[in-house]
């Protein structure tokens, strides 16, 4: 298949809309939202809490991908962007126009992927031990994502977080319990001085 046909399930795209979480908050990127996940996340915002049985999904080409984009940066999501084993490919186009490139993983899956991409490791394996983060994510992510439900996870995590102590590391609220997280989150950053709270800015405000 010639390179600008591959093509990719996705669950939805959007333009010129703002990074809500994160290192990136505030800035004006564009996402591709790549359909499908095994992990299983209760809480997930994208429908694949049961493994997106009901969750929309279109085969779409690279070239198609690449004409819409508008930002100048592409945060690829999911779903879990590293099953699909075109993403490097995808990746590589993206990065060739010139643009930047995310992509948050749950590091269950691991591909090489252009070094200058950055990586936003949000790790799930105290949720599905079935998952468990391939080690070498601890190293390449450029920043570590926890969703904080029972105050539980950094204990689950430390050891891991020590090897990435050199990143930043933040702290977000699980969103439907967040009157109940955030002041958790808020004890452990009198702790943790230098983990910081990431907020769903994006739904606060509004945006997609």
């Amino acid at each position: 298949m010639p390179f600008a046909e591959l093509e990719f399930p996705i669950h939805e795209t959007f333009q010129s809309t703002v990074q809500g979480e994160g290192f990136w908050v505030g800035s004006l990127v564009d996402f591709i939202r790549l359909a499908g996940c095994p992990v299983g996340c209760p809480w997930c915002d994208t429908g694949y809490s049961d493994g997106g049985k009901h969750t929309p999904r279109e085969m779409r080409s690279l070239s198609e991908l690449l004409k819409e984009i508008e930002s100048p940066r592409v945060v690829i999501s999911g779903g879990e962007p590293f099953i699909h084993r075109h993403l490097p490919d995808l990746v590589r186009a993206i990065l060739d126009l010139g643009k930047q490139v995310s992509i948050e993983t749950s590091g269950a899956f691991w591909q090489d992927v252009a070094p200058e991409t950055w990586i936003t490791l949000s790790p799930k394996q105290h949720v599905n031990a079935n998952f468990p983060v391939q080690v070498a994510f601890w190293e390449r992510a450029n920043e570590i994502k926890l969703v904080i439900s029972t105050g539980k996870e950094l204990d689950y995590y430390q050891d891991y977080l020590n090897i990435a102590s050199d990143r930043p590391i933040f702290l977000q609220p699980e969103w439907h319990e967040r009157d109940r997280t955030i002041p958790i989150i808020a004890n452990m950053l009198r702790q943790k001085h230098s983990y910081r709270l990431s907020l769903q800015t994006h739904k606060y405000i509004g945006v997609a």
